[in-house]
């Protein structure tokens, strides 16, 4: 959860994701006062879970993805985002590898509540 860029520092995300050999795998660049901005390399079905006190921001960079959420499915492309609010139980979905930003609270557990 630690981030691994400091302020001043440049991120360079697909240098990160060029070192990424996992399906499954996220980090935290960097922190901008309370939140996180984290990176996400998704490839496969992660487990249902909710954030009790954090909205969870999902941007897709590259690939496609798909947010289930108890309310409905959402697809997102590149270039597409959607915010889910806090307590609403979801799971992200990618059927191939795509590259996710992701913003949250410095609170949250990545794995849920």
């Amino acid at each position: 959860m630690e981030p691994i860029f400091e302020h001043l520092q440049v991120i360079d995300v697909p240098d990160e994701v060029e070192k990424c050999t996992e399906k499954w795998f996220n980090e935290t660049l960097c922190r901008v006062n309370g939140s996180l901005l984290r990176l996400g390399i998704f490839e496969g079905e992660y487990h249902w879970h909710r954030h009790e006190k954090e909205d969870e921001l999902f941007f897709v960079l590259s690939g496609d993805l798909i947010i289930e959420t108890e309310r409905g499915p959402f697809h997102l492309k590149k270039d597409q985002g959607i915010c889910v609010p806090k307590g609403v139980l979801h799971r992200p979905v990618s059927k191939e590898r795509s590259v996710v930003l992701m913003v949250e609270e410095d609170t949250v557990n990545p794995r849920g509540d």
